[in-house]
């Protein structure tokens, strides 16, 4: 958790719930205790997150301490959907998915890595369907369009 997570008393939260709510819907919250150890509210949508990039991140441990072939292969194993994606891609989403890991753990912002995730895996599916597959037509000329 990051230094500037905001703090609560206990007593606060009895008193005044609508701002620790507030708060805590936005980012996670502290919740300290008089004669217990601290708690930490979030929202769900925050816990999700987190529990989904530690699933990503141990998939990638995983693949990155596998011995059979490079590491875009590897991880073609526990993702299966990058087969869809040609050979240099595969590399190039291996080196962004461990990028976005390393900067959302670094920085605490699941959404880096979950995003990065997405985007391969919508590309990958794109892909698989044919899509950017047909050549594209450059005009030789810029034309304008008039407004209606």
């Amino acid at each position: 958790m990051s230094a500037a997570i905001a703090r609560y008393q206990s007593s606060e939260l009895s008193r005044n719930s609508k701002v620790v709510f507030e708060a805590a819907d936005l980012h996670a919250v502290e919740i300290t205790r008089r004669d217990a150890a601290p708690l930490v509210l979030m929202s769900r949508r925050e816990a999700d997150a987190r529990d989904a990039l530690l699933q990503i991140a141990g998939q990638l441990i995983t693949a990155m301490l596998g011995h059979e072939g490079d590491l875009a292969t590897r991880l073609s194993q526990i993702y299966p959907w990058m087969l869809a994606l040609s050979a240099a891609d595969r590399a190039v989403c291996a080196q962004d998915l461990i990028d976005a890991a390393r900067a959302s753990f670094s920085t605490g912002q699941p959404h880096l890595a979950l995003a990065e995730m997405l985007a391969w895996r919508e590309t990958a599916t794109a892909t698989a369907a044919g899509l950017g597959s047909d050549p594209i037509e450059w005009l030789d000329e810029p034309r304008q369009v008039e407004r209606p």
